[in-house]
């Protein structure tokens, strides 16, 4: 949800104990500085609140004990003139406040502790940066607004699928393997033409010679392996 559209009160910070100062004009476009106030002697002292509701905010200083509202100001944006940080110290600050008639005046405000100061900053901080957010998302286009691909089928239309059978040769057919070469069976060459090899006969290659050369003698077959 964006926080313009919340529509309740929301408190950002709550501070039992601030001070608040009158502070001299500003006769220059020179920052603040606190060191210029009666430090020791603070004009008021009580609550403060940080209140947001949407996209506004208030700073409200309150009485501690009965809430009676001591004074507000409105913060339409930080840092800005509502709110300034003072150039010689974290502690201090100098806030616009304005009541029901429309007067304004600036005065000073100071926490005691220093971590009471930073989470007065934080929180400002916090409320416009996500508020800025707020702002970019907005501008972005919603998935409403975006035209949606329509997959649905128009009234007659018809969609075919081919189911294929799986081929027999393609499922059992398999990369042939690359013969070895240098290692392995050695791949037997033909001999040379015209070379004589003496190669042992067969058993069977004797029984043929044996029955068709009954008669040749010994002499013969030395011949034929000169």
């Amino acid at each position: 949800m964006s926080l313009v559209d919340v529509d309740y009160e929301r408190v950002l910070l709550v501070k039992p104990e601030v001070f608040v100062y009158r502070i001299p004009p500003r006769t220059s476009n020179r920052g603040y500085r606190a060191s210029e106030w009666k430090l020791d002697a603070p004009d008021w002292s009580g609550r403060l609140r940080i209140l947001a509701k949407a996209e506004k905010l208030i700073i409200k200083l309150e009485d501690k004990n009965s809430g009676e509202l001591f004074a507000a100001c409105p913060v339409d944006s930080y840092p800005s003139s509502a709110v300034e940080s003072v150039t010689d110290s974290a502690r201090y600050f100098v806030i616009n406040i304005k009541d029901g008639s429309g007067r304004t005046a600036f005065i000073g405000i100071g926490f005691v502790d220093r971590s009471d100061s930073f989470d007065f900053n934080v929180a400002l901080q916090d409320h416009f940066r996500y508020l800025k957010k707020d702002e970019e998302l907005a501008k972005q286009p919603s998935l409403e607004t975006e035209k949606k691909l329509d997959l649905s089928f128009k009234e007659g239309q018809t969609i075919k699928i081919n189911i294929g059978k799986k081929s027999e040769t393609s499922s059992t057919t398999s990369v042939p393997r690359p013969k070895p070469t240098g290692s392995g069976m050695p791949v037997l060459l033909p001999p040379p033409p015209g070379s004589k090899t003496n190669r042992t006969p067969s058993s069977q290659t004797q029984q043929a010679a044996s029955k068709t050369t009954t008669s040749t003698n010994s002499s013969n077959l030395l011949l034929d392996f000169e």
